[in-house]
């Protein structure tokens, strides 16, 4: 990517240092009212629709300040001249430093004119001078705040979490000559491949329900009131989603029409236009703001939308300045965090407040102020395990070597390639009315923490099989995307393959301090990664085909990248399972058409084979730095 050479590089050590000798009290309350003052303006879009819009500027006047926008859904109040945020900007920082926070609420919400549409596709080539998208309606909020709000600088800067890192993506597109940083945070890429709803074409189904049942409820005229959240009548997400029966019942029993985009969802379970349309990735092209994505590395939402996000802005736009920021955070973590554990792990330091410290509001400062003090790096990204900040000058590092990691025999997890001339293989029985819960408790809905929960429970079970090595002799990092390679067979015509990528911890390991829950560190079985993949798309996403029942069928592909050293002592665990429950719906195992049509007669059991002969050497490949 293009760098500035006008910014000076400030040690790692030093930036660590300065980042900890400051506590969490320099983030205590401030007086927004008494330091900004409000203003709420309908701005005008270039097809006369109007944009609900808030500006907060500094009562101080005697300088000029750059702008920083958020659009976002999910409502900009309080709403009324008098009713002010508590706080303003990515981070408490942002305030005391001097800036004019505007945001808006995006086409359609709350009280913004217009029609919604969820994830509006992109239109390269535009109808007419009328003709709008979420670009269209960026640029035309910048040009507006540009020429009307007092006292700017003539610089925008954008930023926004899930959603709203959507709108800064696509904001980026065809930009505003005004908008001079833009930091996308967890943006939404694709909706069917990797982020929220699918992951490899599998059904998010407690995720997909709980959000839409709420934010999917028709607005049809401007408002500031929310709509009630959804009553699943019991706080067990894994008894209600199962008594739910096939996914149809949705709408019969709970929805009765009123949630548009859900039964959109339903009449798209392949991968086609509809899905495609929403895919930001092929237009981030001939982008000349200076951006900075960021995301966490258990970010149970939107974790493919940062790397990917990251990725295709390097590869098209390769003038762009171009960082990406990782953490090992949850979704919006380096917000609404100090960053310093998720459940039981520590991550020895204050991340978070790193974060925001020395990377975000820097970041800001430079392109928008001229406050360039230290340079950031292509890839600033934690390290997992080890616990540290690492920097790249690429990402994933061009260091890092592949190196597969066969499954074996008798639950072994071994460097070397089987040899067994026979084909073998293991097999359990998937049961989609019995099957594996995604965690070891109770709740309605994703958790943040599974994305690092001990997986003990399930590897007891009899539905999954567990391969892991023998304790590593030596520290080992793995940086960048897990290549899944299968070979599978089963008795059905469909199925799900949930492989997980796990850290054993030695059965020394000590509990943590102070440990509420009484959590056992010794032999925990940290998840890195687990993701699904649905075998009726192992060849095509557009064009889903049936296994062939008993015939040996491989089934490739990429998790999501990880940053983790697997520590000496520890061993590395892979655990295969063909259900993930209700995290993620159940495949009926039988291969229908519109598989979210299933009936209750389609799903059945089915014994799952995992091959691990030379011929078929079941592995999984992470790229090792060395």
């Amino acid at each position: 990517m293009k760098r500035s050479p006008a910014i000076i590089r400030v040690p790692l050590a030093l930036l660590l240092l300065l980042c900890f000798s400051v506590s969490f009290s320099a983030q205590e309350a401030y007086d927004v009212r008494a330091n900004y003052e409000k203003s709420e303006y309908q701005i005008p879009m270039r097809d006369g629709v109007k944009l609900f819009t808030v500006v907060y500027a500094p009562r101080d006047k005697s300088k000029k300040y750059p702008i920083l926008l958020n659009r976002t859904p999910y409502s900009v109040g309080p709403y009324g001249p008098d009713a002010y945020k508590t706080s303003l900007g990515p981070s408490p920082l942002f305030m005391k430093e001097g800036y004019i926070f505007v945001y808006q609420d995006v086409r359609g919400r709350y009280m913004s004119e217009g029609e919604f549409v969820n994830m509006r596709p992109h239109k390269e080539r535009k109808s007419g001078p009328t003709d709008i998208d979420e670009s269209t309606d960026t640029y035309d909020t910048i040009d507006w705040l540009i020429k009307n709000v007092p006292n700017n600088n003539g610089r925008v800067g954008m930023w926004g979490i899930s959603y709203p890192g959507f709108y800064v993506a696509v904001g980026m597109i065809d930009a505003h000559p005004a908008l001079k940083a833009a930091s996308p945070q967890a943006p939404i890429a694709d909706w069917f491949i990797g982020d929220d709803f699918h992951h490899n074409g599998a059904f998010f189904l407690p995720h997909a329900f709980n959000f839409l049942a709420t934010f999917g409820r028709p607005r049809p005229r401007p408002t500031t009131e929310t709509p009630p959240r959804f009553q699943h009548g019991t706080p067990d997400g894994y008894k209600f989603f199962l008594e739910l029966g096939p996914l149809q019942n949705a709408d019969r029993k709970y929805f009765k029409g009123q949630v548009a985009f859900w039964n959109e969802i339903m009449e798209h379970p392949n991968y086609d236009d509809f899905w495609k349309a929403r895919n930001t990735l092929p237009h981030l092209k001939n982008i000349h703001p200076a951006v900075m994505t960021v995301g966490g590395w258990f970010d149970a939402e939107d974790l493919y939308g940062a790397l990917k996000t990251y990725e295709a802005t390097e590869k098209q736009s390769p003038g762009a300045y171009n960082t990406l920021v990782m953490g090992p955070w949850y979704h919006g973590g380096w917000a609404r965090s100090d960053g310093d554990s998720l459940g039981p792990i520590q991550f020895g330091s204050k991340t978070a407040e790193f974060y925001r410290r020395e990377i975000e509001l820097p970041f800001f400062n430079c392109f928008l102020k001229d406050k360039c003090d230290h340079k950031l790096p292509e890839a600033y990204v934690f390290e997992t395990g080890s616990n540290r900040w690492r920097m790249y000058a690429e990402w994933p590092p061009r260091t890092a070597q592949p190196r597969a990691i066969y499954l074996r025999e008798n639950g072994k997890l071994s460097f070397d390639p089987p040899t067994d001339e026979r084909n073998a293989f293991d097999e359990y029985v998937s049961d989609p009315n019995k099957p594996v819960p995604y965690i070891n408790g109770i709740a309605i809905g994703m958790t943040r923490e599974y994305m690092v929960e001990d997986q003990r429970f399930a590897a007891r079970r009899p539905d999954v099989l567990a391969y892991q090595t023998e304790p590593l002799a030596q520290d080992l990092t793995a940086a960048g995307p897990v290549k899944v390679t299968l070979y599978v067979s089963s008795t059905g015509t469909d199925a799900d393959y949930i492989v997980k990528l796990i850290d054993v911890f030695p059965d020394d390991a000590p509990d943590p301090e102070p440990n509420p829950t009484g959590v056992r560190m010794g032999g925990y079985q940290m998840l890195v990664r687990g993701e699904p993949f649905r075998a009726r798309f192992r060849n095509s996403f557009e064009r889903p085909e049936p296994l062939p029942p008993g015939e040996v069928t491989k089934i490739e592909f990429v998790m999501p990248d990880i940053n983790h050293t697997f520590l000496k002592g520890h061993r590395i665990m892979v655990q295969v399972q063909s259900t993930w429950f209700p995290l993620v719906d159940r495949n009926p195992q039988k291969f229908v058409p519109n598989i979210y049509k299933a009936g209750e007669s389609d799903f059945q059991k089915a014994t799952q084979r995992v091959h691990r002969s030379r011929a078929y050497a079941s592995r999984i490949t992470l790229n090792v730095v060395p």
